[in-house]
């Protein structure tokens, strides 16, 4: 039961991370035009990465109410592999899926609710280079955020404000910086969502870049993680 009501949680949340992330584009563009800032590049990435702050600082909380829920699959994979949390192959089996669906489910959603003028802003990631770079670049790219995540969540500053300043900071800059090759995504369940919208969700290019080479970089970061910072042992006190 426990593997099936994570499954629940995580459907439930990434179906709401996908159709809250997806109107970043729309809603810094409406705040920048408000502030008069429109023409200036550093201050819609600055608007953009509060925004993702707010929203990883909303999720997070949400994804606690749900018990443990998460909406990336590489997220999870990644401290499976560091040896962190109840996961197993068989939880993680259930899990995945259910991401991708509800990933499927918030695609379709906001694409209805989208307001007609910011409809172009959606259609989530798609490759830009050729299939061997863009799968390598994903791959890396997901091999950073993961080990960003694991050491500012595992060895990071306890207050979870700042916490959670980082990990807005260091999603953004990965994406500025793979915004050139495949988007991109560094979460499979986002990918599919969307591919699953604009019908290519079941080829090779969407199963090869944006599923294989990210979980590999994500077990990567996970064994590098345990490998730099291994697990602290737990002094047992003598009787």
């Amino acid at each position: 039961m426990g593997a099936i009501k994570a499954s629940i949680g995580d459907a439930v949340l990434t179906f709401m991370w996908v159709f809250s992330a997806s109107t970043l584009g729309a809603v810094t563009s409406v705040i920048a035009t408000y502030l008069g800032v429109q023409g200036l590049a550093w201050a819609s990435l600055f608007i953009t990465t509060f925004l993702v702050f707010v929203l990883v600082f909303l999720f997070s909380s949400i994804g606690d109410a749900l018990g443990g829920a998460s909406f990336n699959p590489t997220g999870t994979a990644s401290f499976y592999a560091a040896g962190l949390g109840p996961d197993t192959l068989f939880s993680m089996a259930l899990r995945f899926p259910a991401q991708a669906a509800g990933a499927v489910g918030g695609a379709l959603a906001i694409k209805e609710v989208m307001p007609k003028q910011y409809k172009h802003m959606l259609g989530g990631p798609s490759l830009k280079v050729d299939l061997h770079t863009g799968a390598i670049a994903e791959g890396v790219l997901t091999f950073l955020i993961s080990f960003a995540v694991l050491l500012i969540v595992l060895r990071g500053p306890r207050n979870p404000i700042f916490k959670t300043w980082l990990l807005a900071m260091a999603t953004v800059t990965l994406i500025v910086a793979g915004s050139g090759y495949t988007g991109p995504s560094m979460n499979p369940a986002n990918a599919f969502g969307w591919a699953y919208v604009n019908s290519w969700h079941d080829t090779w290019e969407q199963f090869y870049v944006y599923w294989i080479c990210p979980f590999i970089g994500a077990i990567l970061a996970a064994w590098v993680f345990r490998v730099f910072f291994p697990p602290r042992e737990v002094k047992q006190k003598k009787a």
